[in-house]
């Protein structure tokens, strides 16, 4: 057992780096551009226009940048996802396989938002400048964010967080009660081999409802967006399943409780 209860606290770790983490995503998505942290765009005047950007050695060098840190985070991410590489470190790490997982793709976001470099003199896709766009436009943003976070945190319980995060994985092998996976449906099975971001479209919302969309938010925006799309293979047997299990789930809440007077 003592062998066993040491794996608890390398799993607490990869969960508190994974949750700061995401603080830390929300601020980086969310609060700097609708509260105006680290400015996205610089003055009208300050700006290059598109055909001027390409040319621009600073502009592109950043965006360079950017799209490296990008693509690292992309490659880890999907990289460690394959079977082969799961099956590897499944083979050396055991149980703390999707802790790996996690502490390794928190790491890589980290990186992304650590060292992501703004282009305050780049174009911009669009800005609300102009009364009364300027107060209702980000306002409108900072309300759609809310609903999203609050809307991805929600489905990420429904999804069983502590499984995702790899806290469960290593609750149940101390406790011996095998893979949690195993437990699964094979219809779940199924829908999670397909459905790798359950939050796709909260996600979007976030990444492109922003007040002013600048060069680099807009690849940000576009290249995650590409990797969430390319991640989803949902078919009708999996919609099926998932309308299932929305009608199961509300027939459980609209049953009356036990001991409940009448």
């Amino acid at each position: 057992m003592a062998p066993a209860l040491l794996l608890v606290p390398a799993a607490l770790a990869s969960f508190i780096l994974a949750f700061g983490t995401g603080v830390e995503f929300v601020r980086f998505t969310s609060l700097r551009p609708l509260l105006g942290g680290i400015p996205e765009s610089g003055g009208p005047d300050a700006r290059h226009g598109w055909l001027t950007a390409l040319q621009d050695r600073s502009i592109l060098t950043s965006l360079a940048w950017d799209l490296g840190l990008l693509l690292l985070f992309v490659v880890q991410h999907s990289l460690m996802a394959t079977e082969t590489v799961k099956a590897w470190t499944s083979r050396y790490f055991g149980v703390l396989q999707r802790s790996l997982y996690v502490a390794c793709t928190a790491l890589a976001l980290q990186l992304v938002m650590r060292y992501w470099e703004t282009v305050p003199r780049g174009p911009v896709l669009w800005e609300a400048r102009a009364e009364p766009w300027a107060t209702w436009v980000p306002l409108l943003c900072f309300v759609l964010h809310v609903v999203s976070w609050l809307l991805i945190f929600s489905i990420l319980l429904v999804f069983d967080y502590a499984e995702l995060m790899g806290l469960k994985q290593v609750y149940y092998h101390v406790l011996g009660l095998g893979e949690p996976l195993a437990l699964k449906s094979p219809r779940a099975l199924r829908l999670f081999s397909h459905l790798r971001h359950p939050v796709c479209v909260e996600l979007l919302t976030v990444l492109w409802v922003v007040p002013t969309l600048g060069t680099d938010r807009l690849l940000l925006a576009l290249l995650l967006t590409l990797y969430l799309g390319l991640a989803h293979g949902l078919d009708q047997q999996d919609l099926r399943y998932l309308r299932s299990q929305l009608q199961r789930k509300l027939q459980l809440l609209s049953r009356p409780q036990d001991g409940e007077a009448e």
